[in-house]
């Protein structure tokens, strides 16, 4: 039996010696064809099964024979005519097939030659001539006999075009993997190159192509040619796709391969010649590592984590990438300040001076800095304080840490958060991520070289969030004095002390600090300044600044405070003194620029070269509208910025009682509108009218400046008051303002910003404020520098404040309220 596995292009016998004596198989041409259809086939021919291997007409095979069965037929056959019939197994593992175990359709072939081999096995050469079908075994024993019908080829007409085509990409297709296989010497495309006959052109590929010996039975079952041509050449694409991907595989690797192989003996050339040298460079990095750590004062953990990652990193190779990850993470344990702490300078009166030279005002902040240095000194070792400072934009709360940290000698960091929205910017990623870094905590830590600075968190209140994770929830542990002494940072996964670091958080608003952040930290308020803190501001600290920016002394420009307070009162509104700081850089740079032209300039700047310079007067001063109107009432408002005064207006129109509001009101404002409303109706009798009044007027109020968005229930008395003068046409008391929040039953509640609320007051020129009694204790903590001016009503109702507001006199001109309704009775 044939005890071959497959058949490959590098097996073909054409042009392979048969005879010793060169004789050689010719190549098979269109007559041969013919001789082989009509050759003389026996009636019972002896069958020889065969193992993965399938006879294709006119194709030569070698098989090697080697049961006893397939031995004798061999024999017998090549004694005879040489005729047998070549059937293939369906299963290759049966060693004794029967004939349920053989197809139903092979080849007729004539034996050529027999080969005793040295190993003494014996080798059959074979050529198929004829496909036959079975139709019944006679003999199994010695050897299968069988009849056999003889089937014919079906053959496409020579003007068949598609067939033509078809031959001619098999013969394409057979050349390119012949080409693509390293198995198949490339001699064998002169076999395929030369075969004229296309029909055993067909047979020949299918013989000898690396297709399975189960797809080649199928090929050989097929009786027509074309047919047979498409199959084949639909199982030699798929052989030259897995070729092209197997070739391209392992050009890949190969790559690989030579460039780590190149790599590797570069670095063992470099490593000779450096120890040629003397020294080599990466152990020399190991050695200054281990230097450096000898010098650190950190604590038993760090130590063992540093030894057992310098251990790692020795054990690697320079070339890895992994390399410099574990270098790059041995740097920052030892450029990280463990247990190195500044020393704080304990002059207390030095400290205060400072302070005060730097900052004007401030004092709640000031004085608990100085308590916090007093403590330190007492007892010498107290856990920092975790500070927040919130109040609205340019009163000087980011630039105070620089001053804290001045007078306390300590190194000073600031660290913004608006914006910010990874959770990763606090903790730092995990050291096995490509470009891991610690977090921002941690590096500010490392560049100012001490565990003790004073850092400043600011904006904390503009944090954001996003998939990525919430960095507020990240600060709990940063800013948690019962925590933060073992802070983990993922990077570096030992955890750092940063208990005695010095926090100090700022914000414009503490409505969005994450609730929990909030009661982690001492909530100190720097409301705005006051015209003369802004004055005394720019005197003492912008003019100087902005003289020195500006490369120009204090005698070659003069500012007195008449002209500082026209540039505040005139071209700024705000609370802080940002933008005043823009103003008097304007001046200067005026000023500087006619210095540099060599142009003559006042020294002491006059008010007309303050217009000449920043324009005309921006801002009109917030005035008091007088009282000669009934329905205009002033209120008070919070805003960012500061505070400002809040005209409120009433009229009245004939109707059935439908209330209006104007001026771009919030829900929270039109809901004190509604409540003042239905509060007066409730009592009317109080204000002296019939309850009926309110159904035959339409009621409008209005809030000026329609452009800016107002809400909040500040409002609240200020329109109860104002709807009552309106209906009443009763005057309010002159250079009168009011803020407060009413109920359903009157109650007037306190509201925030009382500070930025009479600043506001002041600058209008109000003489007399009316607040709800429960705000008096914030007016007692206020300076009287503040209040200076100011009377102060405190109530509990709204008829209290009414009966403060409305005075017996009419308005001029009244409009006779009661007078019409009569009419319309």
């Amino acid at each position: 039996m044939n005890g071959r596995n497959k058949t490959r292009f590098g097996d073909i016998f054409i042009g392979s010696s048969m005879e010793d004596d060169g004789e050689f198989i010719p190549l098979i041409t269109e007559e041969d064809e013919d001789e082989m259809k009509n050759v003389e086939v026996p009636e019972v021919l002896p069958v020889l099964p065969l193992k993965n291997t399938v006879l294709f007409p006119g194709v030569v095979i070698p098989i090697t024979v080697g049961r006893d069965k397939s031995l004798s037929l061999v024999k017998d056959v090549y004694q005879g005519d040489k005729m047998l019939g070549a059937l293939s197994q369906k299963d290759s593992v049966i060693d004794d097939p029967e004939e349920k175990d053989l197809n139903q359709i092979g080849t007729v072939a004539q034996i050529l030659k027999i080969l005793e081999m040295p190993d003494g096995s014996t080798s059959v050469i074979i050529q198929g001539k004829r496909r036959f079908k079975l139709r019944e075994i006679v003999s199994a024993d010695p050897y299968f006999s069988a009849r056999v019908n003889l089937l014919d080829e079906k053959k496409p007409k020579k003007s068949d075009k598609e067939y033509v085509a078809l031959v001619q990409s098999l013969k394409d297709i057979s050349l390119k993997i012949i080409r693509l296989s390293a198995n198949i010497p490339q001699e064998a495309s002169f076999a395929v190159k030369n075969i004229e006959s296309s029909e055993f052109l067909i047979n020949f590929i299918c013989a000898n192509s690396s297709v399975e010996p189960k797809d080649k039975q199928l090929l050989l079952e097929i009786s027509g040619l074309k047919e047979r041509s498409q199959k084949l050449l639909e199982f030699l694409t798929k052989e030259v796709q897995m070729l092209e991907l197997k070739n391209d595989i392992q050009s890949k690797v190969k790559f690989e391969l030579d460039k780590q192989q190149r790599e590797y003996m570069l670095h063992q050339q470099m490593k000779t010649i450096q120890d040629e040298l003397g020294g080599n460079p990466t152990e020399q990095e190991v050695e200054d590592l281990i230097g450096k750590a000898v010098k650190k004062k950190w604590n038993d953990q760090v130590e063992k984590v540093f030894t057992r990652e310098i251990e790692k990193l020795q054990r690697m190779n320079p070339a890895v990438a992994e390399y410099s990850v574990q270098l790059n993470y041995l740097q920052v344990i030892l450029d990280l300040p463990w247990d190195e702490y500044s020393k704080d300078n304990f002059n207390l009166k030095r400290a205060e001076r400072i302070l005060d030279k730097d900052h004007y005002g401030l004092e709640k902040v000031k004085e608990r800095i100085l308590e916090h240095l007093a403590v330190l000194k007492l007892k010498g070792d107290m856990k920092s304080p975790i500070i927040c400072l919130y109040g609205p934009p340019g009163v000087g709360k980011t630039s105070l840490g620089k001053s804290v940290a001045k007078a306390l000698d300590r190194s000073y960091i600031r660290m913004s958060l608006g914006g910010m929205h990874d959770e990763a910017e606090i903790r730092g990623h995990r050291k096995t991520y490509i470009g891991a870094m610690p977090g921002r905590i941690i590096q500010n830590i490392k560049k100012a070289k001490f565990s003790n600075p004073v850092f400043i968190l600011d904006e904390i209140d503009k944090v954001g969030n996003d998939f990525r994770g919430d960095p507020s929830s990240a600060l709990l542990e940063v800013l948690d004095p019962e925590q933060n002494y073992a802070f983990h940072d993922n990077y570096l996964e030992v955890d750092y002390d940063l208990s005695n670091v010095l926090f100090i958080a700022t914000a414009n608003t503490v409505n969005s600090i994450n609730p929990a952040l909030r009661d982690r930290m001492e909530m100190i308020e720097i409301s705005g300044y006051i015209e003369e803190e802004k004055i005394e501001i720019a005197r003492k600290h912008l003019i100087p600044k902005q003289l020195g920016l500006h490369g120009l002394k204090k005698v070659d420009l003069v500012f007195n405070k008449k002209l500082i307070e026209q540039i505040v009162v005139d071209y700024t509104r705000e609370s802080g003194v940002r933008e005043l700081d823009k103003k008097i850089a304007k001046v200067i740079r005026g000023t500087a620029k006619k210095i540099a032209f060599e142009q003559e300039y006042n020294k002491k700047l006059s008010a007309g070269d303050i217009i000449e310079i920043l324009g005309p007067q921006e801002y009109l001063k917030e005035a008091y509208d007088g009282n000669e109107f009934a329905g205009v009432v002033t209120g008070l408002a919070w805003t960012p910025v500061g505070g400002q005064i809040l005209m409120v207006e009433t009229s009245l129109s004939a109707g059935k009682g439908r209330l209006t509001l104007t001026g771009n009101l919030g829900d929270v404002m039109k809901e004190s509108a509604v409540i003042a409303l239905e509060f007066l109706k409730a009592h009317s009798d109080y204000i002296g009218l019939p309850p009926e009044v309110f159904d035959h007027w339409n009621v409008h109020v209005h809030v000026p400046e329609g452009a800016i968005p107002k809400d909040g229930p500040s409002a609240g008395i200020t329109m109860a008051t104002s709807i009552a003068s309106a209906f009443t046409q009763r005057k309010l008391r002159k250079l009168l303002a009011m803020t407060g929040e009413i109920t359903l039953r009157g109650k007037v509640l306190p509201v925030g910003g009382i500070k930025e609320k009479i600043l506001a007051a002041k600058r209008a020129n109000i003489k007399e404020l009316i607040l709800s009694k429960e705000n008096k204790k914030n007016i007692d903590e206020i300076k009287d520098i503040y209040i200076k001016g100011l009377t102060f009503h405190y109530v509990e109702n709204i008829l209290e404040v009414l009966e403060l507001a409305l005075l017996n006199e009419k308005v001029k001109k009244p409009k006779n309220i009661l007078g019409e309704l009569a009419g319309k009775k």
